[in-house]
């Protein structure tokens, strides 16, 4: 009879050994379809847009694979396991801000702009000064972002490589690993914005979202099937696993937490609550790498159509987040879960291990399931990153090289040669800040950059297309008045220092009480936008703003 703790390392040493010849398959078919896609890139156009070229059924699945990041399938998988029916606050506002950006946002930019945000933003106002506001928002945005793909890829490497507090593999720490874990990440993404542009981008992002698709399916109907398809059996050992027994299934764990006796801070986990559900409403919409998918097809029409798919595959995949979540609470336990990361990052593929165990005879069979839902789950962190670090390096490169500094006079080839550069900085800068930000949910940090995006980019986008008084200044101020109170707020939160899960555990200067600054930041950006255009001297260019409203609402004229 084999020792148990063999048992468990030969496991741990099969899982690893998949885990990599799977995610090298993967890698290596993903740099396939980038040098491809690199050699179809002929100019501007195909690098920033795709050449245009996607139908809406292809950028649908792009977007979705664009849009189910780590913090969809690690981030909200773990925080439904450790927090029940709070978690569940993420898939809903998640989905729901899909009819924002569709109703508000989606065929009007795609009529409107050309490359960005700015395009929109700068067709009835000043350049030089919206352009430069608009890239610092979407490198900000971008790298809210980004930080939360690494710290899942981080956490993801070392549940994989079966590292732990105190052990080590190949002489890295479990600490070392997540680091270099994330710098690889970043190299990677940044080979396939460098090479493959929105082109390469593209593929890769339809060919995660089939996978992550396929893989949520799977493990959603074995977890169904442990429990009979019985969803109360379900909901109901995962309550009494989690060891907080009915209020696992009720309102309140975690988010709007009333504390008997102080009624401030009651006050404040209620406004916390409103606070995120208004920032993942609100927050799709302005986001930049999602805005910039809009420019690669034809017309409005498909953009319109791409967007409906996309609700559709990003709403099934939602759905199955609850039993991803609420079965790796009944199968895995939360005190496993967070014994192996205290976010609960790593709840989805715990539960793939053990599910495989359940079905697939034994701890090989775990080590199988493990090996592939990680593959797919890096597989998710890759097209995303991509996705990302290529809209914030398109809107240096355009907005702020070519109309800013060149002043509309570079050359596509410079154009094209600066957003590759780009790429690597804000590569570098994303793995610095990742590193700090470990021990915070991937899902958390997601709905930071939806507070940014809402705070900076929306206001500035909606007055832009709907307010025909809207002025330079408004625009300015509405995008720095937003950014900046989300991110001030932001540092002075208990997300970055105070608490044991902060940025910085062991330093405190918050004063800030929220977590979340979408409740104040968001309605400061429109404050800012309104106030920024009736106080200035400016006069709207009115014979623009009505050129502006027939292109963005009938197409007519768009590039």
């Amino acid at each position: 009879m084999s020792h148990p703790l063999l048992a468990a390392a030969a496991t741990t040493s099969t899982a690893r050994s998949l885990t990599i010849v799977l995610f090298i398959i993967f890698v290596l078919i993903t740099l396939g379809i980038t040098v491809w896609a690199s050699r179809q890139t002929r100019n501007a156009t195909d690098f920033y847009a795709g050449g245009r070229s996607f139908s809406g059924f292809q950028n649908g699945m792009a977007i979705g694979g664009d849009y189910m990041s780590a913090a969809s399938f690690l981030g909200i998988a773990g925080i439904i396991a450790l927090s029940g029916y709070d978690g569940f606050l993420y898939s809903i506002g998640f989905l729901v801000a899909w009819l924002v950006a569709l109703l508000l946002v989606a065929e009007l930019m795609r009529n409107s702009g050309k490359y960005t945000m700015a395009d929109v933003l700068a067709f009835r106002l000043s350049q030089r000064p919206v352009r430069t506001a608009a890239a610092v928002s979407t490198i900000t945005v971008s790298i809210f972002y980004l930080l939360a793909q690494m710290v899942g890829a981080g956490a993801l490497v070392a549940l994989l490589l079966g590292i732990k507090p105190g052990q080590t593999f190949l002489g890295m720490s479990a600490g070392t690993a997540k680091v270099a874990t994330i710098i690889f990440v970043g190299v990677l993404m940044i080979v396939y914005v460098v090479v493959g542009g929105m082109k390469g981008t593209t593929y890769v992002q339809i060919v995660k979202a089939f996978l992550l698709m396929c893989g949520a399916i799977l493990m959603t109907l074995l977890v169904l099937a442990a429990f009979r398809f019985n969803l109360s059996g379900l909901l109901g050992s995962a309550a009494e696993k989690s060891g907080k027994g009915a209020a696992f299934l009720e309102p309140g764990l975690k988010y709007g937490k009333e504390v008997a006796g102080n009624a401030k801070e009651t006050f404040y986990n209620k406004m916390d609550l409103l606070s995120l559900g208004i920032a993942l409403v609100l927050g799709t919409a302005g986001l930049p790498h999602i805005l910039t998918r809009f420019y690669t097809v034809p017309d409005g029409r498909a953009a319109r159509k791409s967007v409906l798919w996309a609700i559709g595959l990003i709403g099934v995949f939602y759905l199955m987040t609850l039993a991803l979540g609420f079965g790796s609470a009944a199968l895995v336990g939360g005190k496993a879960i967070t014994a192996q990361d205290k976010a609960g990052n790593t709840a989805a593929p715990q539960l793939a291990q053990a599910l495989g165990e359940k079905y697939l005879g034994g701890s090989g069979g775990g080590a199988v399931m493990l090996a592939v839902i990680a593959a797919v789950a890096f597989a998710t962190i890759l097209a995303v990153v991509a996705g990302l670090t290529l809209a914030s390096s398109s809107s240096l490169s355009h907005d702020f090289y070519a109309n800013v500094i060149k002043r509309g006079q570079a050359s596509e080839r410079q154009e094209i040669r600066v957003a590759r550069v780009s790429a690597f900085a804000i590569g570098a800068v994303s793995i610095v800040l990742a590193i700090f930000a470990q021990s915070l949910n991937v899902a958390f940090l997601v709905a930071l950059a939806f507070a940014v995006a809402a705070s900076g980019n929306l206001p500035a986008i909606l007055y832009s297309l709907f307010w025909r008084r809207f002025t330079t200044a408004g625009a300015t101020a509405a995008i720095y008045g937003g950014l900046v109170s989300a991110v001030v707020l932001v540092f002075f939160s208990p997300v970055v220092s105070g608490t044991p899960t902060a940025m910085f555990p062991h330093h405190d200067w918050h004063w800030f009480p929220l977590s979340n600054p979408g409740i104040i930041s968001i309605p400061i950006g429109f404050l800012c936008g309104w106030l920024g255009t009736v106080l200035s001297r400016e006069r709207a260019d009115e014979a623009k703003y009505a050129e502006m409203e027939v292109r963005s609402l009938t197409g007519a004229g768009a590039h």
